[in-house]
């Protein structure tokens, strides 16, 4: 029987630099209630958002990754040829094929590097970041390119008072490599399938194609549910993810959640129990939910602000529509 070579990888990764992409249009509460009967104080209230950024048609979900990677690739110091894989995580990319993966690895430049897209929602840059670990650690890639991206005002019904406020777009993305010491921990992931109804898309692309319906598909979701989902499920998984990696919360300098609502980030620091120097990132306030963006997006406020810096341990947990959860403690680059 033949015996395989071991693989050549690294013996761990870790996360060598950021970058993000904000559409330059921005988009306050008063044009979200040009459309819906409520008001300034109750959306800031309820989801603590002020504004939001819109793309516009030049904005597409490829042109926002490559301004997000092409800051990601100086921040890590190497060139795009370096990179061997691009694993982008959206589900506002409206070309079923070929994956916008290619495109984007085409463009920056990289020297045929594996691309594909995966679909896990607000949970996408925590399972992609977990796959580029593996690809570097297997040995199929030195350096992996993961990007977080959505234009979710393609997919937002500006008439639904419940959702109409919460969605902005943007891109966000880390070029994951080598490292001689953990700096990304264990991923605790899965699913709640029975569940895949507080979160999802109205109807089918085929129901609308077909002219059953004639509103354009969009994003709904059982506000309530999801909350007590996020705030008591969620805080769990966070606990766990700390106790894979080996550390408490008082070993921990930041916290980075996805950016769904301030009251759930709110929340979820409570019940962790987080000690005042931590960090927590609420770069919900003026960007957002951007679904797969907002980890990446944060983070990389965070740093270019200065709350936060490299080095740092930080908790990142992302969650949404599936249901789907992915969390994970990393060391800042």
């Amino acid at each position: 029987m033949a015996k395989l070579k071991p693989s050549k990888g690294a013996p761990y990764a870790r996360i060598l630099g950021v970058g993000g992409y904000r559409p330059t249009r921005v988009v306050p509460n008063e044009v979200i209630l040009e459309k819906i009967d409520s008001s300034d104080e109750w959306i800031r209230s309820r989801s603590g958002i002020e504004t939001r950024h819109w793309a516009n048609d030049e904005e597409t979900v490829a042109a926002m990754s490559i301004e997000a990677s092409g800051k990601a690739i100086a921040d890590a110091g190497i060139s795009a040829e370096q990179i061997g894989g691009v694993i982008v995580s959206t589900v506002s990319h409206f070309k079923q094929t070929p994956a916008v993966a290619t495109e984007i690895a085409d463009k920056l430049g990289t020297n045929k590097a594996a691309a594909f897209d995966i679909s896990a929602g607000c949970a996408g840059f925590g399972y992609a970041l977990t796959l580029a670990k593996g690809m570097i650690v297997e040995g199929s890639a030195e350096y992996v390119l993961v990007i977080g991206v959505e234009r979710l005002s393609d997919l937002t019904d500006l008439e639904d008072r419940a959702t109409a406020f919460l969605f902005g777009d943007g891109a966000g993305a880390v070029v994951v490599g080598p490292s001689q010491e953990p700096a990304i921990g264990p991923t605790v992931w899965g699913s709640e399938g029975d569940k895949s109804e507080t979160i999802k898309q109205t109807v089918p692309w085929t129901d609308y194609r077909s002219g059953e319906v004639e509103k354009f598909p969009a994003i709904t979701q059982e506000g309530q549910a999801v909350f007590r989902w996020a705030v008591f499920e969620m805080a769990k998984v966070a606990q766990q993810a700390l106790d894979a990696a080996g550390i408490t919360s008082d070993e921990l300098d930041v916290f980075i959640p996805h950016q769904a609502n301030e009251r759930i980030i709110d929340s979820m620091v409570k019940t962790l129990k987080l000690p005042e120097h931590v960090t927590v990132a609420r770069d919900v306030r003026t960007t957002g939910n951007t679904s797969a963006a907002s980890i990446p997006l944060a983070m990389e406020r965070l740093l270019a602000t200065g709350e936060a810096k490299s080095g740092d341990t930080a908790l990142v947990i992302g969650f949404g529509a599936g249901l789907v959860y992915a969390a994970t403690v990393v060391t800042l680059p």
